[in-house]
């Protein structure tokens, strides 16, 4: 992608993402009109749509030749990464925006040719914007965050975890699982992929393990880790597919591979 060119998506993308993120603030204590979608932990809002929206319009009206690939379905039906790709996930952490009405995010990433070239993921009710450029680095609102340091052993890592390791379907055995876990310093669980990737782009946890998510909720974040020098792979070490759901690690670069490697020993 053009240099100029991906200035000015980037710079247009943030100004839509804080707008967004402000409508949210100001309905969030309307009627949410909650529905749920494949089981009652897979909620979408009245607001989650609306957000949606608002960005299918505002992309369809500014960038006419641009696709959209979006959790809630209003955009488009994509069979390859071809061409400039938005990924866009309106409220990530739907679960904590109904119960806690904070700890969700706006995440959006913009891919071109299946590059990750921009990503942004926006605390909402922390205001709080981390993003990134492709080569340029990765902020969390006007600071810059460093390079993914090395730590000495995987025992001092801190890892995000969700539940989903904990089900009849997880790709890695449960009792494996709590091997590992006793391995390292500690778990968390925030509850948003997106700002589970935030985290660790800004260091503050040392990876994240998930073992079912979308390409909504990894897109933006995967730009981010990138530009510290993280990586994000499946948990067989492949290069994540955007179109399909994947269970996926992110991590500090120097943990990657022994990471995979407790979760490849797990396997069932």
């Amino acid at each position: 992608m053009d240099v100029m060119l991906r200035d000015e998506i980037y710079d247009q993308a943030v100004k839509w993402v804080l707008e967004a993120g402000r409508i949210i603030r100001e309905k969030m204590h309307d009627p949410l009109d909650i529905e749920i979608k494949s089981n009652a932990n897979d909620l979408v809002t009245k607001l989650d749509k609306e957000t949606e929206q608002f960005f299918v319009r505002k992309i369809k009206e500014k960038y006419s030749d641009h696709f959209i690939l979006g959790e809630e379905g209003y955009g488009d039906e994509l069979s390859s990464l071809d061409g400039t790709i938005w990924i866009i996930d309106p409220i990530d952490g739907t679960m904590n925006f109904v119960h806690q009405k904070r700890n969700f995010a706006i995440s959006v990433g913009i891919y071109h040719d299946g590059v990750g070239e921009i990503g942004i993921i926006y605390d909402v009710m922390a205001n709080i914007v981390y993003h990134a450029k492709k080569g340029d680095g990765a902020y969390k609102d006007d600071v810059r965050l460093p390079k993914l340091m090395k730590k000495t052993t995987i025992n001092e890592a801190i890892i995000g975890m969700n539940h989903f390791w904990l089900c009849e379907n997880s790709l890695v055995d449960e009792r494996h699982m709590q091997h590992f876990v006793k391995q390292i310093r500690g778990t968390r669980t925030y509850g948003s992929a997106a700002l589970e990737f935030a985290y660790t782009a800004e260091g503050i946890i040392d990876g994240y393990i998930s073992m079912r998510l979308s390409p909504w909720d990894v897109a933006a974040g995967i730009v981010l880790v990138n530009e510290v020098g993280g990586r994000t792979t499946d948990i067989d070490g492949n290069e994540l597919h955007l179109l399909k759901k994947s269970a996926i690690l992110t991590s500090n670069s120097d943990y990657h591979q022994h990471i995979l490697e407790n979760l490849q020993k797990g396997r069932k």
